[in-house]
């Protein structure tokens, strides 16, 4: 089975003047404004690199929820922070670093650390991303 999720984009003008919209089908984003100062100032609106930090974030914390399911756990708590790192200079992303705070009740220090291992590795995000991925992970 396949599913096909989608956004949008539309752009108007110069790349450092200009400006854009993001819409997603679910329309959870319509018409997100995002820009030049979005991206590399502290404009109001978003970017690509804060999207990717989410996506990331979201599917990390929903594979790790699973791999939890599976070993039978359930966390009471995945915080996950996703740190997006943007070099300007090869415009590129040299880096995405996962810092996840987790309260899952009865589980060892070794059986949490193997099943973030794998949902850092296996989530379909960092399946994606084709850059230097880690994860920083605390058990509470």
């Amino acid at each position: 089975m396949e599913i096909k999720r989608n956004a949008s984009a539309h752009w108007v003008g110069s790349g450092k003047d200009g400006k854009g919209t993001l819409s997603t089908a679910s329309t959870v984003l319509k018409d997100t404004q995002y820009s030049f100062n979005t991206r590399f100032a502290d404009g109001v609106g978003t970017n690509p690199e804060e999207l990717v930090a989410a996506a990331h974030a979201g599917c990390f914390s929903m594979k790790l929820a699973f791999n939890l399911q599976e070993a039978g756990f359930t966390a009471t708590s995945l915080d996950t922070k996703a740190v997006i790192t943007f070099n300007t200079d090869s415009g590129s992303i040299s880096s995405s670093k996962l810092i996840l705070t987790a309260s899952v009740p009865d589980i060892t220090q070794e059986k949490f650390d193997e099943l973030v291992a794998d949902a850092e590795k296996n989530c379909p995000i960092s399946k994606l991303l084709n850059t230097a991925i880690s994860v920083e992970a605390s058990l509470s």
